[in-house]
């Protein structure tokens, strides 16, 4: 399976979650290095002119793993809202740094910690707030 890294696809994302997302990168921080990669490469549009297929901050998605597994759904949270039990997963975190910006239909891939690769496809998105109209979310 081809895992792109959010590195090597750009990304949109609009210009109030760049904002946010900023401000909790630390540069220093080498578990950071992919979400600043991601702001440094994305392409930016005002919330009011996001696609409504792209995964954005609070949406909801139905992913799937390629191996076969029973698709499930994640939310993109910040990482004070995290909580994985409930499907809330951290932008921060290598999942939510590959979601992020990532169309329905497109493989979002990480690297686990081992060093192996890690991809769900994006094949729904269930809430986005753009589309929902709520910019400010």
């Amino acid at each position: 399976m081809n895992v792109p890294t959010p590195t090597a696809t750009i990304r949109t994302l609009n210009e109030l979650d760049h904002v946010r997302i900023a401000k909790l990168v630390d540069a220093g921080n080498p578990a950071h290095a992919h979400v600043q990669a991601l702001l440094d490469n994305a392409d930016l549009v005002a919330p009011s002119d996001m696609a409504p297929d792209v995964v954005t901050m609070r949406s909801r998605v139905r992913v799937a793993d390629e191996a076969g597994a029973p698709s499930r759904e994640l939310t993109l949270a910040y990482p004070s809202e995290a909580d994985a039990a409930q499907g809330l997963v951290s932008v921060l975190s290598p999942i939510g740094t590959a979601l992020l910006g990532a169309r329905v239909g497109e493989v979002a891939g990480w690297t686990l910690p081992d060093g192996r690769a890690a991809a769900l496809r994006v094949d729904a998105l269930l809430f986005q707030p753009e589309a929902s109209g709520e910019y400010l979310r």
